[in-house]
């Protein structure tokens, strides 16, 4: 598969629809985004975050409890 067929499958959220599924404030997203822990690609003068990264990032969080 070509690089640009990949690219154009990926699908990228808003930051408040990444703050909905993570239930988090759209601040607390921004701040991610900023602070390198979350990947994102500005459009404009808006941030777009590819699904992928959303989903790894909830996978990687999870602790284990005793």
């Amino acid at each position: 598969m070509s690089p640009e067929r990949q690219l154009a499958e990926v699908r990228f959220l808003t930051v408040a629809e990444v703050a909905a599924i993570m239930r988090v404030s759209k601040m607390t997203v921004y701040r991610m985004v900023h602070g390198g822990e979350l990947p994102a690609v500005r459009v404009g003068r808006s941030f777009r975050v590819p699904a992928s990264a959303v989903d790894d990032y909830l996978k990687n969080s999870f602790v284990e409890t005793a």
